[in-house]
């Protein structure tokens, strides 16, 4: 049975649990994904899911899409992401199957993967956190990086050297967050603190094996 899913960030909100603490946790909505194509090691050269979700007007997509819906004698959707999984639950799988959150009924922990929000151009301070120098007295080093290289060998910045530059848009992974609930009528997935991006982000959710 695969165990990652796709869904879509609404927010945070609080719950009690069972034994009435108060729990802050991120709501997210996901429906269910159609197993969209089967990638296998003999056609494709590694065992692959490719799972789609979100709804889209046929008139939204152009003839290579609406030829591998076709193919696949899938319903068309709006995104399409690819689950690397293993031949014994590529067995299990054949294309229209849906992944629910029914899937993750058992499940204790989950890994969850998105794209942070952007922050636009940004200094070493905020970016990366450097102290700065001293604020006033005559001084006029604030919110400078510093020296960044060398005037001999190598007479060049190294690569990886800390400097300004756009802050965000990173495909960020936070690990072993807890499940605390899930909702199968509503297709919702309440977890335990915050999770990376925005709202209406794209996040996946990976159960921790």
């Amino acid at each position: 049975m695969i165990q990652t899913i796709y869904g879509t960030k609404v927010g945070m909100t609080q719950v009690f649990s069972e034994d009435d603490r108060l729990y802050p946790v991120t709501v997210v909505s996901v429906d269910p994904n159609t197993v969209c194509q089967i990638k296998n090691t003999e056609t494709d050269g590694y065992n692959a899911v490719q799972l789609g979700f979100g709804k889209v007007k046929e008139d939204k997509l152009n003839k290579p899409e609406k030829g591998h819906f076709k193919k696949n004698k899938v319903k068309p959707v709006k995104h399409l992401r690819e689950v690397r999984v293993d031949e014994s639950e590529l067995a299990e799988l054949k294309s229209g199957d849906e992944v629910t959150v029914a899937n993750f009924a058992e499940v204790k922990k989950v890994d969850v993967t998105a794209t942070s929000k952007g922050k636009g151009f940004a200094g070493v301070i905020r970016r990366h956190g450097f102290g700065g120098g001293p604020g006033g007295h005559g001084s006029h080093f604030h919110r400078a990086p510093g020296s960044v290289g060398m005037c001999a060998t190598p007479s060049r910045v190294l690569k990886g050297m800390r400097m300004p530059g756009h802050m965000g848009v990173d495909t960020i992974t936070t690990k072993n967050l807890e499940l605390v609930r899930i909702d199968e009528e509503q297709n919702i997935m309440l977890i335990k603190g915050s999770v990376p991006g925005g709202k209406n982000g794209i996040v996946r959710i990976r159960a921790v094996k």
